[in-house]
């Protein structure tokens, strides 16, 4: 990914508002007012598009295939982008349609993705939240967060075309590019439970043994991207993921939902250690490799 250099004046430009604030509490904010969506669009990147009349089916094929999690939804008929295909809806169909390991998905198998707009959505239709490529970080940044969306399409307000998939993981790694460079601010210091960063109660898991169907349901549920897995002793041992789930349709084995997860998480085409980090470690702490 290329990026430009932090303008001179970004800490110039950010001085403290109120008296009593942090010392540099604003400077991040200051860094996103800085620069523009298109400052983080890379010069070559991958952007699959798909056509609300193409089967469902086939469109988690092709997110498998091109190694995306989401693409943008194009409604042949309006002539518009109209939405978004995620991780997340694979899960609420096989969640809402799998029924035992001796009958097919007929829905996931021969529904459009219109089809399941339609039937999922229902009156809830809401247009496409997307942001323009002159845009800044902070604006796309509270879209991400007021709009409680994980993607974000950059769109050419002149030609129509999407651009770039914003998420909150690439603006955190557009902002690690230049955080040498960015005057650290003091709460940076401080813990991640102090920042009230995590969940600390009525935590979202399951254990080895889970069905994996039950998994689905909490992911539905909870609304989380991830669950830990523990053992008897209620030690993490692993963790399964949304992103775990589209393995489901990369080997075709998304028919039996009543294994348990960890026969689930064999299909893993990387093995990963868990990363973790303890309540008591500072907001700039660097977790070690996974264990």
């Amino acid at each position: 990914m290329e990026a430009g250099p932090v303008p001179e004046s970004v800490a110039e430009k950010c001085p403290l508002a109120p008296e009593d604030a942090e010392p540099g509490s604003g400077v991040y904010s200051c860094f996103m007012k800085s620069h523009r969506c298109y400052d983080l669009i890379p010069t070559s990147s991958k952007l699959v598009v798909f056509d609300t009349s193409l089967q469902v089916k086939k469109a988690f094929f092709a997110l498998v295939t091109n190694g995306v999690r989401a693409a943008p939804l194009w409604d042949s008929k309006k002539q518009s982008f109209v939405g978004m295909l995620t991780i997340t809806d694979f899960i609420n169909i096989l969640h809402r349609y799998y029924k035992s390991a001796m009958v097919q998905i007929y829905e996931l198998e021969e529904h459009k993705i219109e089809t399941w707009r339609e039937v999922y959505l229902q009156d809830s239709f809401k247009p496409l939240v997307c942001i323009s490529p002159n845009a800044s970080l902070f604006d796309a940044v509270s879209s991400l967060i007021q709009n409680k969306i994980h993607r974000l399409p950059v769109i050419d307000p002149d030609s129509g075309n999407t651009l770039y998939i914003l998420t909150h993981k690439r603006i955190l790694k557009f902002l690690k590019l230049f955080i040498a460079e960015v005057p650290k601010p003091e709460f940076m210091a401080k813990t991640l439970e102090q920042l009230k960063i995590g969940t600390y109660a009525n935590i979202a898991l399951v254990r080895a043994n889970t069905p994996l169907y039950v998994a689905l349901g909490i992911f539905v549920e909870h609304r989380v991207s991830a669950l830990p897995v523990v053992d008897e002793s209620g030690r993490v041992v692993d963790i399964y993921s949304k992103f775990d789930v589209i393995n489901l349709a990369a080997e075709k084995t998304y028919n039996n939902l009543d294994v348990p997860v960890t026969q689930a998480l064999q299909h893993r085409c990387v093995l990963r250690g868990v990363l973790k980090c303890l309540p008591r470690d500072p907001g700039d702490h660097h977790p070690p490799p996974g264990l």
